[in-house]
């Protein structure tokens, strides 16, 4: 039980430290860092065949994903966005593209209005706290992102994709049995495949 509780704080002062060095990012990040991680995702062959894509609305330091979700809907590519049904349970993600309005929800998220279409994404575009060298990612503690990824993994495939700042790497992080691993990440400075 003390295990537990000292595996709790410790991630609790590493998401401190984490939100702190992204803060750091953000801020030391020029005006065309997200045009630069568009350049790069958009690279990548993935995204090529994708017909629904989710991404997410960014929301304090997260690294801005917006241009690519432009560039994708230009593409032809349909775009969702996350949305929480209640605690502990994965993610839905609803339809939505440039100009729908958004409304503010849990954990102040802005998300699809209700009446948007439920859609199943093949490729998730994640925002994180952290990422490290094999490909883990320090997310907010929700979990959200790992039942979703462990739900739709094991339904269908999808794809998980992280968007960070180079800032944000980390050698290693704390990782439990749930925890799901990306495929890939996405920065500002390049694409790293795991």
């Amino acid at each position: 039980m003390t295990g537990s509780a000292d595996s709790d704080e410790s991630k609790k002062t590493l998401r401190r430290k984490a939100a702190t060095r992204r803060k750091r990012a953000f801020e030391e990040s020029g005006p065309d860092v997200a045009l630069r991680l568009a350049e790069h995702l958009l690279g990548c062959a993935e995204l090529a065949s994708a017909n629904w894509v989710s991404s997410y609305w960014p929301m304090r330091e997260e690294i801005d994903p917006r241009p690519v979700m432009e560039a994708l809907n230009a593409r032809g590519v349909g775009l969702c966005l996350p949305v929480v049904t209640g605690h502990a349970q994965p993610l839905i993600f609803r339809a939505w593209q440039p100009g729908d309005r958004l409304v503010t929800e849990a954990f102040g998220t802005s998300v699809p209005m209700a009446s948007a279409h439920e859609r199943v994404p093949e490729i998730l575009l994640v925002p994180l706290l952290a990422f490290d060298s094999e490909g883990y990612r320090l997310g907010y503690g929700g979990g959200f992102y790992d039942r979703t990824l462990e739900k739709l993994r094991s339904e269908r495939g999808a794809l998980a994709i992280g968007l960070a700042f180079a800032g944000q790497h980390m050698d290693f992080l704390p990782r439990g049995p749930h925890d799901q691993k990306l495929d890939m990440v996405v920065t500002e400075q390049g694409v790293q495949a795991f």
